[in-house]
């Protein structure tokens, strides 16, 4: 078996992150990913998305984003530029290896995965919150005639037969595919509650320019003003009156269906030739064999758990606003004690 100092559950940009915080410590560390190539997943997404962070604010901790101040990097360069993160710092990426599960020993964790096990004193999980797509239940009273995808699998409006296309949440991936399809689609977009709408950009500056400013970026998860974000967080896109002037229809929460028919919850009804599914995503943790879950099946941490030795990253508001973003900040306080000698709440790498 296999034995490491530290042990990194996923490669995506909060994984890389920490790895390249961790290399000034020496420490003999390996990060696990079941992709057959770093940022395979940006690759596989929509062929329309950008990123709503200037270039400037997304960079990871020691190199530059290469694209210039104001440009609004698409999907594979933002794929280029992990990928070149990891070769640039030499991260130890171990590919294709799917973890099955993550066990206490008394003196070790130990991780079990298709390619063998390894051992390690400390473990950080950084697997992003974007795991299981989620489609509400109701999705399977439709007829088979409608063309049903969730919106991870969404990659351009040819995969949708002519005619009316639904698509149902109104967050940033929902409004980007509902833009997508103005050209080619009638379009309709049902949003399940009212939601705060930012540009991207305010008298010729970024939104996250003034966010930095103002210090939004930073707010506190436990805050009166970090609270209120989270249960309405702002959906940051384009100008939503000018995707109506091109003719996007806006219709309430979607609430049940039937047949060929959906109904909102203002009693009104469509009958799409095709639906996307920006429903969002739940985490699968259940792989994760410790007491760090709660009745849910959610991690109860802030980076820090209750089982010393073990860090989840790259989670929505574990921290602040920004503690999930390309371009949320990282701390780093390297822990190299073994495992049951550590100061108890020292992070490896911790969001802020």
């Amino acid at each position: 078996m296999s034995t490491f100092d530290t042990i990194v559950i996923g490669a995506g940009q909060a994984g890389l992150a920490m790895g390249c915080c961790l290399r000034p410590a020496g420490l003999n560390v390996v990060l696990l990913d079941n992709s057959e190539r770093v940022s395979e997943a940006w690759r596989l997404r929509q062929a329309s998305l950008r990123l709503f962070t200037p270039a400037q604010y997304d960079a990871l901790p020691g190199l530059p984003c290469p694209a210039p101040a104001g440009h609004y990097p698409a999907k594979d360069e933002v794929a280029d530029y992990l990928e070149n993160y990891a070769h640039h710092f030499a991260l130890p990426v171990q590919l294709q290896t799917q973890v099955t599960a993550l066990e206490g020993a008394s003196s070790a964790f130990v991780v079990r995965t298709n390619r063998g096990n390894c051992q390690t004193a400390q473990m950080a999980v950084a697997t992003g919150p974007f795991q299981t797509p989620f489609t509400p239940a109701f999705a399977q009273q439709l007829d088979a005639s409608i063309e049903q995808l969730h919106s991870s699998a969404y990659l351009n409006p040819k995969q949708l037969p002519k005619g009316e296309a639904l698509v149902v949440g109104s967050g940033n991936s929902g409004l980007q595919i509902a833009e997508d399809l103005l050209d080619t689609h009638s379009v309709t977009l049902a949003w399940g509650r009212p939601q705060p709408f930012l540009p991207q950009r305010i008298l010729g500056r970024s939104i996250f320019w003034w966010m930095e400013r103002l210090g939004i970026s930073r707010v506190k998860a436990t805050s009166r003003l970090g609270k209120r974000l989270k249960q309405r967080p702002p959906v940051i896109s384009s100008d939503l009156g000018a995707l109506k002037r091109r003719g996007l229809k806006l219709a309430p929460r979607a609430e049940k269906a039937s047949s060929q028919i959906v109904a909102f919850a203002d009693g009104s009804s469509l009958k799409p030739s095709s639906i996307v599914w920006a429903t969002g995503f739940r985490g699968d943790y259940s792989w994760i064999k410790l007491p760090v879950l709660d009745g849910q099946g959610r991690p109860v941490q802030q980076s820090v758990t209750a089982v010393q030795g073990l860090y989840f990253l790259g989670l929505s508001w574990q921290r602040t606003r920004g503690s999930a973003l390309l371009a949320g900040r990282i701390t780093q306080r390297i822990q190299t004690q073994p495992r049951g000698r550590e100061p108890h709440g020292t992070t490896l790498v911790e969001p802020v």
